[in-house]
């Protein structure tokens, strides 16, 4: 790895004091300047930046044996909410994985789809009421409220309707763990387990009441099942089929693995969801050809199989904008990728956004056209699966909340088209691509006006 090319750095210190945030573009710019795979260095830490196809499906394929998630976030991640199956890995993933997959099935969220309707529907109303009020709509905030909404209500069988009430504390706990979070994953060093500052007592505290509350829910969970047993074989959301799924003979599941699954649920499902909907509701302002044919979609579609340019259109965003740009991967052992000697613990950065548009070159590839999902041919292109998109991940680890995001943003676009029309706000600052845990806006400056139909 030392004869790859890279970016010039100061000695000593390297490549240091990059911008957290906007750190993607960084890397993706040095990947437009010095080609598909390099290194770069901070401090003493070496990295390498891989944007060759093959590479990202070997890495991905070859998870959790070869490759693991960085142990870097992998301990943030548990010093927030413990060992989940996000953060864990070898034989200890595999059986958590395999509690969550059996949670997250279709049949268990298409129970949760009436739940899932009416969150929805309280979203249309509180927008419609300030359309109605003259006010601005708080799209970003609603949307990731809507969001933790919808999780703790699948992951814990729990109503908090954070949306209308702003000063939930729960949500406030949570937001600011994630928000800490962040700022960890992208910090020069982890100060915090040596010294801890007011902010990072506070993380501590909040971590704590968040893990109370689970608790709390998870005994509300094991009453229900007492009560009505056939919760065992049928359950209702993702906490009451891990807890059956723990006390299974010789599980090997503990109350802290559902505990720390439950919190990991709600933590993945925000920050996602909500910012996969904001940039789709971003871009269909600046296009609105595209915003009035998916509004015509949404009015003469039955349900929400009947609308192929609604999938269109999430696909497009996705590919433009996704939450996820790069993924990190760190080596467990030595291992080559196609030439190139990786050694045991240096971390690998998957450029998957440049990784797609290198292996599938568009003449219009910066321009948002949902249209090309359709053409037959060009769908074929996109969705092959040596240059396939991977928004929710590849491979064994692959994302396990991907049927529930795609049901909320699916639901939420398909009420917004049929009740609102979207406008950008005059005179606004630019959206910029803001890199923390996920790629978010910087700012969601629309207003949604009720249509007249």
């Amino acid at each position: 790895m030392e004869h790859l090319p890279g970016p010039s750095g100061l000695p000593l210190v390297g490549n240091i004091g990059l911008d957290a945030a906007h750190f993607h573009q960084t890397l993706e710019q040095w990947a437009r300047e010095h080609g598909p795979i390099y290194r770069f260095r901070m401090m003493d830490r070496r990295f390498i930046v891989n944007s060759r196809r093959a590479d990202i499906a070997q890495i991905l394929h070859d998870r959790p044996d070869q490759w693991r998630r960085t142990s870097r976030i992998a301990g943030i991640l548990e010093e927030a909410s413990a060992r989940g199956v996000f953060s864990a890995e070898g034989e200890e993933w595999r059986r958590q994985r395999k509690m969550v997959m059996r949670a997250l099935t279709p049949e268990v969220i298409n129970r949760f789809h009436p739940t899932l309707e009416a969150m929805t529907e309280r979203l249309r109303r509180r927008w419609l009421a300030a359309a109605e009020a003259g006010q601005p709509q708080r799209l970003l905030r609603d949307l990731k409220a809507f969001a933790l909404d919808v999780a703790i209500g699948m992951a814990m069988g729990q109503d908090q309707d954070m949306l209308e009430n702003e000063d939930n504390p729960l949500q406030q706990d949570i937001e600011f763990v994630f928000g800490q979070v962040a700022r960890r994953v992208v910090a020069p060093v982890t100060y915090w387990r040596t010294i801890k500052l007011p902010v990072d007592r506070a993380t501590d505290a909040a971590g704590l009441r968040i893990r109370l509350a689970v608790d709390g829910f998870i005994a509300d969970a094991r009453a229900r099942m007492a009560a009505n047993p056939a919760l065992y074989d049928k359950p209702s959301n993702l906490l009451e089929a891990m807890l059956a799924a723990r006390d299974m003979p010789d599980s090997g599941i503990s109350d802290q693995v559902v505990q720390a699954n439950a919190i990991t649920m709600v933590f993945a499902g925000e920050d996602t969801t909500a910012n996969t909907i904001a940039w789709l509701l971003h871009l269909l302002s600046q296009h609105p050809q595209a915003a009035a044919r998916l509004a015509q979609e949404a009015d003469c579609a039955a349900n929400l199989e009947e609308m192929p340019y609604l999938e269109a259109c999430v696909q497009e965003a996705m590919r433009l904008k996704p939450v996820a740009p790069l993924m990190g991967a760190e080596a467990v052992r030595d291992v080559a990728l196609d030439g190139v000697q990786v050694p045991a613990g240096v971390v690998v950065f998957l450029l998957l956004r440049h990784s797609f548009a290198l292996e599938t070159p568009l003449d219009d590839g910066a321009e948002f056209r949902p249209e090309r999902w359709l053409d037959p041919a060009m769908k074929q292109v996109l969705e092959d699966p040596a240059r396939k998109m991977v928004p929710f991940g590849g491979g064994p680890r692959f994302c396990p909340g991907r049927y529930l995001a795609m049901s909320e943003i699916r639901m939420v676009m398909s009420m917004l088209m049929r009740s609102f029309t979207i406008h950008a706000i005059p005179g606004a600052a630019a959206v910029e691509e803001m890199f923390t845990f996920t790629m978010t806006p910087s700012a969601l400056p629309l207003l949604l006006r009720p249509r007249q139909l």
